[in-house]
């Protein structure tokens, strides 16, 4: 469970008036289909929830006070995607516009550390970042993505890449609710018949419509919420340290 000091989706101005924040952590994910049986949100909830879990975790392990931004739906999409229905693709550009005016409202308020916890393969900050830091020098911008915290190979028996055992088991272990497996399909392969390709010698966005029926990239049929929870609580407790790390006085040796 989170609380109003570290979770701005629910907070009020009365949990944050006159607290201090060590740093700010904004969720960031896509609105996308994913698989059958999963919601179109996924991203962006799944990003929120370890967020906020890993805020609850830096504050009683490392003393440090963040507060979670509510989560941005905005991803990148590849072709075979888009023509689905309400799948928004949208583009780099719209995606730095709007980090860049979260970057300098946090800044005027004086927050100088914020971390996005990605949830979409999709999105790359990377760029984003560098030339943010052109324009704020005395800001500390840095990202992760959520699933990569720990190796998923250590959690799961078949993890794929999209609405997969991965994605289907912590969902299931955060919002039940929201899943039914019996609608899911089997995903799809996800690969190039390329070599070189398929082991990422070179890089081009995959065509969804060749590689999957259903939206899926990976068997979601061995998902239960235990393994969701094993392998959220340890990507949580990564984010955690990732925090405590960026909230040092000195980044550096």
């Amino acid at each position: 469970m989170t609380d109003k000091t570290v979770d701005l989706s629910i907070s009020n101005y009365a949990a944050t008036r006159g607290k201090t924040y060590d740093i700010a952590i904004l969720p960031w994910g896509a609105t996308e289909p994913h698989n059958l049986h999963l919601p179109y949100l996924t991203d962006a909830i799944l990003s929120r929830d370890i967020a906020t879990d890993a805020a609850m975790l830096a504050r009683k392990e490392y003393g440090i006070n963040a507060m979670v931004l509510p989560p941005v739906p905005l991803g990148a999409q590849n072709p075979g995607q888009r023509e689905l229905p309400f799948c928004i693709h949208y583009r780099h550009d719209t995606q730095m516009a709007v980090l860049t005016d979260i970057v300098a409202s946090l800044h005027h308020q004086g927050m100088r550390r914020l971390l996005i916890v990605n949830g979409h393969g999709g999105n790359t900050f990377k760029g984003m970042i560098r030339d943010l830091a052109v324009d704020y020098p005395d800001f500390i911008i840095a990202s992760g993505e959520w699933f990569k915290g720990v190796p998923a190979k250590d959690y799961f028996d078949r993890p794929g890449d999209h609405a997969d055992e991965v994605e289907t088991s912590v969902m299931m272990h955060y919002h039940p609710e929201l899943v039914d497996l019996n609608e899911a399909g089997p995903g799809g392969n996800g690969g190039f018949a390329g070599k070189a390709l398929g082991r990422g010698t070179a890089w081009l966005p995959r065509d969804w419509s060749r590689i999957s029926d259903d939206t899926g990239i990976g068997d979601p049929s061995l998902s239960t919420p235990e393994k969701g929870a094993r392998f959220a609580k340890a990507c949580a407790e990564a984010f955690a340290e990732a925090i405590a790390d960026l909230c040092q006085p000195d980044l550096y040796r």
